[in-house]
């Protein structure tokens, strides 16, 4: 299999299966009644919203004095400010906010007779652990193994490399 270039035509081995509606907030403060947490997950009943996740200034991804934090949810309408608006309202003030909604696909081809892997499209979760279950069985999938992450230390260290 190695080394064989083989042609995907992604468009026609997939379906579509929902829609996600997500918003990413720009906010000058922690999210309220979190006790100021630099970072925090709240997920609220998939009737009122499904995510909202915050990234604080200690993970660097947002500028001093800035907090960013996403809402997401799956989406029932191309509306995602009136969905998102439960998550949005939990947040306070917004001082900048950018809607997105976008479909989901999931493969419907045999990677088996093609060889092509197709990864199912990112979901409502804000920590992609859904993405991540879907990589690792397609590691095992192409490799026939799973996925091994542990790792020797006195292999990894640099004194062993000397």
């Amino acid at each position: 299999m190695r080394g064989k270039l083989f042609k995907c035509d992604i468009l026609s081995q997939v379906h579509k299966v929902g829609k996600v509606a997500r918003a990413i907030c720009i906010m000058s403060h922690p999210i309220p009644d979190t006790n100021d947490s630099h970072s925090a997950q709240v997920i609220l009943p998939q009737k009122q919203l499904d995510r909202i996740c915050s990234a604080a200034p200690m993970h660097t991804v947002e500028p001093k004095g800035k907090y960013i934090a996403f809402v997401s949810a799956t989406a029932k309408t191309d509306n995602p400010e009136v969905e998102l608006k439960p998550g949005v309202y939990l947040l306070g003030p917004v001082d900048e906010i950018f809607y997105n909604t976008y479909d989901r696909f999931t493969p419907t081809n045999n990677s088996e007779d093609d060889h092509c892997f197709i990864a199912t499209s990112y979901d409502a979760t804000t920590h992609f652990e859904s993405t991540v279950a879907d990589v690792l069985a397609i590691y095992s999938k192409i490799t026939g193994k799973a996925v091994d992450l542990s790792v020797d230390m006195s292999a990894a260290s640099a004194d062993a490399q000397e």
